[in-house]
């Protein structure tokens, strides 16, 4: 406890100076302190929380099991132990302030993707969001995509709420990805007020699992800069085009003023994504980070986990791949229609023409004695898909449409379970009607 003086003046009738004195407010009431401690005990009872079960080893395995079963998507991958016991060795520091674990990964990330600086974010939306809220100065303007991606369908249209832009989409015109010729098509240039002006052209590779040729993109590139434009590239998925190609990272972006690649995707990282641009980009991006509330502390253990993603689990993506090219051949023999191959980790198939509905197969898939988790029209496969996965979902197809084969049911000439030309079907039942 800290001793506090008196400071008095001089008193001729003072025989000695003070001595050290508490002032009343510090001095100890002991029936005061004792009701004090008793309602900080009650408090802390109050406040105290064990999240681990009982069984939460026996638990965790059984996660992991559910998860090599699951063709929901890659980002329900889990952290192995390995990741856990290298990420547990990571430097301490605050992201915010200095936090080196992290600037070692930014500076990596800047590296190999050939860029000036990186900054490290929790989610790929928010580093898509703030790439476009960086590259965007003053409205009225607007961004240009392919109408399937994730920034226009899947980011609760971040773009306009915190750019204040308007979106403008593209269908490509092969059905497999845009083209210079698409982007020339519907690209604002010219000072019609009725419009708002194109100031940044976002691709998407992969998107859905498909891979966009790099010629195009570079001639998308080429053309858009020549205009005085942005590039942006969604790389959440861009670990797939760069194992299955061989095409370096830095190649891939070289195109793109700013790119978003992810780490809890294909990777199987826990969280995190990495926003690479220019350092004056970068460094204007941290402002919105943290407007954004992106602004993260003690994030040495997610770097770590990155890390640790980038050494062990890339390399893995191509045996991901050569699985899915297994699941699309053998949807193929029984009969099932693919409406997108597996050019990396997804499959996107249509079973009408044997008889089967997505409803009914995500039902029997649930119900088997070890359930294997699918949505609808996309099978998505990852890390820590296993093999026992993918012939047991064949073997149940397979059952279901000699089922159907044998209580009668014919194919349709026009079987086609994908109206409208949307391949991304979630399977749900038809609403009843009073």
């Amino acid at each position: 406890m800290r001793t506090y003086f008196l400071s008095v003046a001089k008193n001729p009738y003072q025989a000695s100076a003070p001595s050290p004195v508490n002032p009343p407010y510090l001095r100890p009431h002991t029936s005061m302190s004792a009701s004090l401690d008793a309602a900080r005990s009650a408090v802390t009872q109050q406040v105290k929380f064990d999240i681990i079960t009982e069984s939460q080893e026996a638990d965790n395995e059984k996660a992991r099991q559910e998860v090599s079963r699951s063709f929901i998507s890659d980002t329900i991958t889990v952290p192995s132990n390995e990741m856990y016991a290298y990420a547990a060795l990571a430097s301490l520091g605050d992201d915010v302030y200095h936090e080196p674990s992290t600037i070692a990964l930014e500076a990596h990330m800047a590296q190999i993707t050939g860029k000036e600086a990186a900054m490290f974010v929790p989610s790929g939306t928010m580093s898509n969001q703030i790439a476009l809220r960086t590259h965007l100065k003053q409205p009225p303007y607007s961004v240009l995509c392919d109408y399937r991606a994730h920034i226009h369908k899947y980011e609760a249209g971040g773009t306009a709420f915190h750019s204040n832009a308007t979106t403008i989409t593209a269908i490509p015109s092969n059905g497999h990805h845009l083209t210079l010729a698409d982007v020339q098509a519907e690209i604002i240039l010219d000072n019609d007020i009725h419009f708002a002006p194109t100031e940044v052209v976002a691709l998407e590779n992969t998107l859905n699992g498909t891979i966009i040729p790099q010629d195009e993109i570079i001639a998308i590139s080429n053309w858009v800069h020549s205009k005085g434009k942005k590039m942006h590239l969604d790389g959440a998925r861009i670990w797939h085009v760069a194992i299955e190609t061989g095409t370096p990272l830095k190649e891939l972006c070289d195109p793109f003023d700013s790119v978003s690649l992810c780490f809890s995707k294909g990777l199987g990282a826990p969280i995190g994504s990495c926003l690479v641009g220019s350092q004056e980009f970068i460094k204007k991006a941290r402002w919105f980070r943290k407007l954004f509330g992106g602004g993260m502390r003690q994030t040495g253990l997610l770097a770590a986990s990155a890390a640790y993603a980038l050494t062990h689990n890339f390399p893995k993506l191509l045996d991901v791949h050569v699985l899915a090219k297994r699941l699309e051949a053998g949807l193929k023999e029984i009969g099932v229609r693919i409406t997108s191959p597996a050019e990396t980790c997804m499959i996107f198939f249509d079973p009408s023409p044997v008889g089967v509905d997505y409803v009914e197969l995500v039902e029997r898939a649930d119900a088997l004695p070890k359930p294997i988790k699918i949505g609808g029209s996309r099978l998505v496969l990852h890390v820590q898909t296993s093999p026992e996965a993918v012939e047991d979902l064949l073997a149940l197809i397979r059952q279901i449409a000699e089922e159907k084969k044998a209580a009668g049911f014919v194919p349709p000439q026009d079987a086609n379970g994908n109206p409208n030309g949307n391949i991304y079907i979630r399977a749900s039942k038809p609403r009843r009607t009073e």
